[in-house]
């Protein structure tokens, strides 16, 4: 046994921190695994040496991926979720011509500024 002595505070916080840690690496992995999935720009023999190694060697794969594609996985990320955005605004018929119209007629009742119509035609562009 790693802890003798039955229930304590001691062994109950290591519990806490192995269950905190297991449930990291397994949110690390299962990220990891759906970047690799989603990934176009490496072949079907590199998605598969990259799973070889996820399961082999569990958490220095994880680190390693982390490590090597860390930046790439933001980029992709950031594109994924530009992706959904604008496919929503499609959805809902967001056009930024009747933004504008909007704000041309809050700016001419006096509802916003001109100031504010500046900025936000230009958060629009």
């Amino acid at each position: 046994m790693l802890f003798q002595g039955g229930f304590s505070f001691a062994n109950f916080l290591a519990d806490v921190v192995t269950v905190f840690v297991f449930v990291l690496w397994f949110w690390l992995i299962v990220t990891v695994f759906g970047d690799l999935i989603r990934r176009g720009d490496i072949s079907g023999v590199g998605k598969a040496l990259w799973v070889i190694v996820l399961i082999v060697l569990p958490y220095l794969g994880v680190f390693a991926y982390l490590l090597v594609q860390g930046k790439g996985m933001a980029e992709r990320n950031s594109q994924r979720i530009r992706e959904a955005r604008d496919d929503v605004q499609r959805a809902v018929g967001f056009s930024v011509a009747d933004e504008i119209e909007k704000l041309n007629r809050l700016k001419a009742s006096g509802a916003i500024s001109s100031e504010e119509f500046a900025r936000l035609r230009a958060r629009l562009m």
